[in-house]
């Protein structure tokens, strides 16, 4: 396998990078340290460079969603009354201790993976997610509700598009 091949099938392995050389933020040397490919750590990110030129650039959209947010999530005995059904699991309004954010409108399992990455940034531990039919929902832990909604209308203001 070339140098060029081996460092792309490096690259593959780290999603965050691809995002990052999309959106041309990379130190090239820094990466192609981090990636550990055989061979001359310059020749590598001369690799990068042009894998880098290859990519399609890094866009973002706002998607446009009306975010709420529901107090006393717990358990609920029937799926029908559910905002989030996983497995034999479901929750809903049911005076538990704690949160649904609920974003209505254009969202679909891009918008929920930045939603959860700023939720991670901010430091709120999510406890279910889940994305479907223009609906997606994020549970939290009921003090964490108004500092999620913030953070779900920030991340649906700049939502990555995926490489055409």
């Amino acid at each position: 396998m070339s140098l060029a091949a081996e460092t792309r099938r490096r690259v593959a392995e780290h999603p965050f990078l691809v995002a990052a050389l999309r959106a041309g933020v990379v130190n090239h040397t820094a990466a192609a340290r981090f990636l550990d490919v055989e061979g001359e750590t310059e020749a590598v990110a001369t690799a990068l460079r042009r894998y880098a030129a290859e990519l399609p650039e890094y866009e973002t959209t706002a998607r446009d969603a009306r975010v709420t947010m529901q107090r006393g999530v717990g358990p609920v005995d029937d799926p029908a009354d559910a905002f989030l059904s996983v497995g034999g699991t479901a929750l809903g309004p049911a005076d538990g201790d704690a949160t649904a954010i609920l974003a209505d409108g254009p969202v679909d399992a891009a918008a929920l993976a930045t939603v959860l990455e700023t939720l991670a940034l901010e430091g709120v531990a999510v406890a279910a997610a889940g994305v479907g039919s223009e609906t997606m929902v994020v549970v939290v832990d009921r003090l964490e509700g108004a500092n999620a909604v913030r953070a779900v209308e920030g991340a649906l203001e700049d939502v990555p598009t995926s490489p055409s």
